[in-house]
């Protein structure tokens, strides 16, 4: 089962959280208010698909004992009229003939995070008891936002921070 807790205090929008037990920052560009410290909350979105699809494909060439040497996904969110849309472009590295990328291509429409964008999912939201709520306010100062930064995506740097960013304002 998986759970996330994510918290806001004063400081717009920089949000903390914690999945499983990996931390992580979530915020806004500062063109919707933020201080950019993080992935917006669509960026998240994408991150969770993109990385079950390169999980799942690899797993699969595994198994199959496919020579899958590495697979990229690249994904882009955006509205369609009423509709969120999401375009997903599979990079496969390898020497896979093409009834293998076709059949990777099949597997990537059906993993768990693309059968649960496609199908929904039920969310019950319940207002705790303002006693138990009660916490300690959260504020971060901007080093221990870069600090969280670095820890939650050491692999980024200064390249692929300067990348344009996507919200769901696009």
């Amino acid at each position: 089962m998986a759970r996330a807790k994510a918290s806001i205090s004063d400081q717009a929008y920089a949000t903390a959280i914690i999945a499983g037990r990996h931390p992580m920052v979530s915020d806004e560009p500062p063109a919707l208010g933020g201080q950019d410290v993080g992935p917006a909350p669509y960026d998240l979105l994408l991150a969770s698909l993109g990385s079950c699809t390169a999980i799942t494909l690899k797993m699969y060439a595994d198994r199959k004992g496919w020579p899958m040497t590495a697979a990229h996904v690249e994904l882009h969110h955006f509205k369609d009229g009423d509709r969120s849309k999401i375009e997903r472009t599979l990079h496969l590295e390898g020497d896979l003939n093409d009834e293998q990328r076709a059949r990777l291509a099949d597997i990537a429409e059906r993993t768990p995070v693309t059968l649960t964008l496609r199908n929904g999912a039920d969310i019950d939201t319940t207002l705790a008891d303002p006693v138990a709520a009660v916490v300690a306010p959260v504020s971060y100062t901007e080093d221990e936002l870069d600090e969280a930064l670095e820890e939650s995506f050491p692999a980024s740097d200064a390249a692929n921070l300067a990348q344009p960013r996507h919200s769901g304002a696009d």
